[in-house]
């Protein structure tokens, strides 16, 4: 039982440990070509296009974090006055939109992709088929969808509050993880 927690918990972060490895593996990368190029006079020339699709799926893997938070940007000030109740509807709505948003870009995103495997275009340094590299549009858009719809059911259907990380108290969140601060 205990395995199937750590298993589940794992699947419901791995966006986020995509995240951290891409973040740390552009800066890295990032940083041994300066030192390279600075130091040794010794240029690296596929580190840098590497370093930009390592970021640009970052960028988007970050999206899907968000979205799992419920942390992406709205602007919720004009239904205060409303129940909370309410307010989670009004959100489900506008989410709804979201979906359909998302869905037209998995689409289109779909649609390049196979253009692109019909008319080669590689990068320039890697030589890799960008339609591989493009695979993170409809990954990223699927993705942000699930997360939206798990969202909305917490919220919606379980009645849990999904907290705003604005709002969250960094110190209360950290003594949760590393245990409470000696006196």
């Amino acid at each position: 039982m205990k395995m199937k927690k750590i298993a589940m918990a794992v699947l419901d972060n791995i966006e986020s440990y995509i995240c951290q490895f891409l973040l740390s593996f552009f800066i890295i990368l990032l940083f041994i070509q300066i030192i390279s190029r600075e130091v040794f006079n010794v240029n690296i020339s596929w580190g840098e296009e590497l370093a930009r699709f390592s970021f640009v799926w970052f960028v988007f893997f970050g999206a899907v974090v968000a979205a799992r938070l419920a942390a992406h940007n709205r602007v919720t000030f004009q239904f205060k006055k409303f129940s909370k109740k309410t307010q989670n509807y009004i959100e489900g709505f506008a989410d709804l939109i979201w979906l359909i948003f998302n869905g037209v870009m998995i689409w289109k995103s779909v649609y390049l992709i196979n253009s692109m495997m019909e008319f080669t275009y590689t990068s320039p340094t890697l030589g890799w088929d960008m339609a591989y590299v493009y695979f993170i549009f409809p990954m990223a858009f699927t993705l942000m969808s699930i997360r939206i719809i798990q969202v909305n059911y917490l919220k919606l259907v379980k009645g849990i509050d999904i907290r705003d990380p604005d709002k969250v108290d960094i110190e209360e969140e950290f003594e949760k993880i590393s245990g409470p601060k000696d006196a």
